[in-house]
């Protein structure tokens, strides 16, 4: 492909590549699709929110978040020191 046939803003599309540096590389030939990434940030922002809600829930029914002799992550009831 010489200079001639190129667009500007091709980039990297315009040099001679191999199929296998395609294959492996294959979101710089792929174009961008705005309803698929629409639908991904969406079902993101919703789990980010949804674990948003459960921990404020948690938070408001008393819990905490802790860590116990294992190492792992438990919710404990908060408990007044004099109890």
């Amino acid at each position: 492909m010489s200079d001639k046939d190129t667009k500007p803003g091709e980039g990297i599309k315009s040099l001679k590549t191999s199929r296998a540096f395609r294959i492996v590389n294959f979101e710089l030939y792929a174009t961008p699709n705005k309803v698929v990434m629409g639908m991904g940030l969406l079902a993101m922002c919703g789990c980010l929110g949804y674990i948003g809600y459960m921990r404020h829930k948690y938070e408001g029914m008393g819990y905490y978040a802790a860590v116990d002799q294992e190492g792992k992550e438990v919710y404990t009831l908060r408990r007044s020191k004099w109890d």
